[in-house]
């Protein structure tokens, strides 16, 4: 290998094992999605679940059946 070439990549690895070095030494602070990021994820789940529900039982649908022939034209009020 060229010497220039060894001295380059000595360099470079010897920067990525002080970086690895800072990085391992220091304390991981939990930011907002580490303390929180579960609940909301798991409220927003709940919320659309109950938002669809809501509205899936208020329709009065009957699920699966043909209307046709069942449907009788009402009569007109006057």
């Amino acid at each position: 290998m060229f010497p220039v070439a060894r001295a380059a990549q000595s360099l470079v690895a010897r920067g990525i094992q002080h970086t690895a070095v800072r990085q391992a030494h220091r304390k991981h602070e939990p930011n907002f999605h580490d303390k929180y990021g579960t609940m909301i994820l798991l409220g927003g789940a709940a919320m659309f679940s109950a938002v669809w529900g809501y509205v899936f039982t208020g329709l009065n649908m009957e699920w699966g059946f043909s209307p046709v022939g069942r449907i009788t034209p009402r009569e007109w009020r006057e």
